[in-house]
């Protein structure tokens, strides 16, 4: 047997050893002979460099220092689920399921939701690629090294699996061995940490990954996302990738949503007894092909939904009420409570939504408040208990004035907000509207967050986000926590961001009730800033989905001074305020007007790019037929009742070949 024979070989055995130990929980082999086959292997590798693996059993120990985390780009996007907290709304899902598919014809998987931090694994040609963290979605910080590090996550993946794929799971801690650490810590005179999720998540940002190998983390994998059809539905994907050495927990099949109700009950129960802590079931539609024809809402996939065990909960004092106010201007009161434990975490102060909240519910300063986590993360009151209350207790007068810049607070009518209207005057709308133009899903400026912007802001640098483009490294640099380095980081992120498309740019400016989706389809039918601004009722309620409220903010955004003399500045600075000239080559209204239903399996597209040709060609997607439905995109196994729907309705059905044929 050669050298690079007997390297191999250790590594494989050590793989297969890691994989037992960590994975199936069955030892076979003593923790003393493991790490003296460990070392073995390290002594080799060490003598002979030319056979290094990045993907070998001895890297997983850490060492490797990183000091910036690289923001990636999700190849597909992590959406959040749609949350349900009653059986009716489990329900009322699958009737919307049935409704889309136009089948009763449907099974479920029910698994349990860890709490933890979202990770999603790259696997390219059969290894390990890369970390990346859910971030907002669409992009997250690189955190291989560190995820290196956890011997649950197999590098090489055994078995007849899948070549290019990414899988998605949860890095948690389990309860057991987040005891440990904190008695570590009380031994040591150290704070204890609270609770095991957002340790977990502190985890995969620790710069040092020695650091990181030292803790119990562990990996539970939920979803395989690839190209290849290699499986028919959710379940068969997760039993491969448990044969291949993945964590996989258990996955029940439901036939039925009675089965699934059945599920929920019993682990509503059981769930206390996990080693894990979790916070609710995960209902997922089984058929994979299901899952493509259901399709994407702008936040969450239709094919899932959590359920939500019920939350914590647990009584303390209202101390006082403050106010704060939103980029928007947007007032919102804010209980302030005598500490107490709840959910892992120590709860000091609660939303209380606006002033018909408050009226509603009576709440007054001096009550015994009744807390919970809604969704198990933003603390609410939801009651107040009355045999506690203090005898000269006087009912709470909402505020008249704004807490920070004195103006007389507005409330329009059908609004449930109170609003200060002094827009360009109040220090946090001020702030408030830079902190949400540089932010990650806007402009994206790397080297600035939302304490720096509150510093130059206060140094008298910024008052608005044009602002930013006249910083000089100059101005920066003697500020309080500012050194060379960081100035000039900060200088080039802004500058970096005149590269950042139309759409983006669009969403950045913070305008009132224009989100990410509605941006995109401003930025796709106006196509540049000045002919958004000049648009009148009419015309912006005239693009798809766009109505009154919306229009009407847009409108009264264009006629502001303050925002045309901002918009022109940008222009002027290089901000991207119109469609790219490459971009529009791409674009046409070829199918301007045109509905269309995608449905099956393709084969010279994937279904993500037929959706996307038909919108860059001025055409609308719909998941489900109906008498509006202009084509249908029809490729192999096409649901049988969306054909019989199609066929009864006359709409015209074409290929894949006939749509590429239309584009031509």
């Amino acid at each position: 047997m050669t050298i690079k024979d007997t390297i191999e070989a250790l590594r494989k055995e050590l793989r297969e050893h890691n994989y037992k130990y960590y994975v199936l929980d069955n030892a076979t082999i003593s923790d003393y002979d493991f790490d003296l086959k460990l070392k073995e292997l390290e002594r080799l590798e060490k003598q002979y460099p030319e056979y290094f693996d990045a993907n070998s059993p001895t890297q997983r120990v850490g060492g490797e220092i990183t000091k910036n985390f690289n923001t990636v780009t999700h190849k597909n996007r992590m959406y959040s689920l749609d949350n349900s907290y009653s059986v009716e709304d489990v329900l009322d899902w699958e009737k919307r399921i049935h409704k889309n598919l136009g089948t009763d014809a449907v099974s479920y998987t029910c698994e349990l939701k860890y709490d933890g931090a979202s990770i999603n694994l790259t696997y390219e040609k059969g290894m390990f690629e890369r970390a990346v963290t859910r971030g907002d979605g669409f992009q997250g910080d690189e955190v291989s090294p560190n995820i290196k590090t956890i011997k649950s996550i197999p590098l090489l993946p055994h078995g007849d699996f899948l070549s290019d794929f990414e899988i998605r799971g949860e890095i948690i801690i389990p309860l057991k061995g987040f005891e440990k650490m904190n008695e570590e810590r009380i031994q040591n005179g150290e704070e204890t940490y609270r609770n095991p999720r957002n340790t977990a998540s502190g985890s995969l940002k620790l710069q040092d990954s020695t650091e990181v190998a030292k803790r119990p983390l562990d990996c539970l994998l939920y979803q395989v996302v690839t190209e290849e059809r290699k499986y028919k539905t959710h379940l068969e994907s997760l039993e491969a990738a448990r044969k291949a050495g993945f964590k996989v927990p258990e996955v029940v099949l439901a036939k039925t949503i009675e089965e699934v109700i059945s599920f929920i009950r019993i682990w509503d129960k059981k769930r206390h007894d996990l080693p894990y802590e979790t916070d609710g079931i995960v209902i997922k539609v089984n058929d994979l092909h299901q899952q493509e024809e259901l399709g994407y809402t702008a936040k969450s996939p239709r094919w899932a939904i959590a359920y939500k065990f019920k939350a914590e909960q647990v009584s303390t004092i209202l101390e006082k009420i403050t106010y704060q106010v939103g980029r928007t201007g947007a007032i919102t009161p804010v209980a302030n409570l005598t500490p107490v434990a709840l959910a892992g975490t120590v709860v000091k102060r609660a939303s209380l939504h606006n002033a018909d909240q408050i009226e509603k519910l009576d709440v007054r300063v001096g009550d015994t408040v009744f807390v919970e986590k809604g969704g198990e993360i933003i603390p609410k009151i939801i009651g107040v208990d009355l045999t506690k209350r203090p005898k000269h207790s006087v009912p709470t007068r909402y505020i008249e004035n704004c807490p920070e810049c004195g103006t007389t607070l507005k409330r329009k009518p059908g609004d449930a907000k109170h609003y200060c209207p002094n827009e360009y005057g109040c220090a946090p709308q001020i702030t408030g509207r830079i902190q949400h133009f540089i932010g990650r899903k806007a402009m994206d400026i790397d080297g600035l967050g939302g304490e720096t912007v509150d510093l130059l802001r206060k140094e008298g640098l910024i008052e608005s986000y044009a602002d930013l483009y006249d910083l000089r490294k100059e101005q920066i640099i003697p500020l309080e926590r500012m050194a060379e380095k960081s100035a000039e980081n900060m200088i080039n992120g802004i500058a970096k961001s005149k590269e950042i498309p139309f759409e983006k740019v669009l969403f950045a400016l913070g305008i009132r009730f224009v989100g990410e989706t509605v941006a995109k389809k401003l930025a796709k039918h106006f196509k540049s800033m000045r002919n958004l601004m000049q648009a009148d009722m009419e015309a912006l309620v005239a693009v798809d989905e766009i109505g009154d409220r919306i229009a009407q903010s847009i409108v009264d955004f264009s006629k502001n001074e303050n925002n045309k003399s901002l918009i022109e500045r940008l222009y002027s600075y290089g901000v991207q305020m119109e469609v790219s000239a490459e971009h529009l080559e791409q674009q046409t209204n070829k199918l301007s007007g045109s509905i269309f239903v995608v449905s099956g399996v393709f084969h010279l597209m994937s279904r993500n790019e037929l959706k996307k040709a038909i919108e860059d060609n001025g055409g609308k997607v719909s998941s489900s037929i109906s008498k509006k439905t202009t084509y249908i995109i029809a490729g192999e196994n096409m649901g049988p009742s969306k054909l019989v729907k199609a066929e009864s309705l006359g709409i015209p059905m074409l290929s894949e070949q006939d749509f590429l044929t239309m584009l031509q």
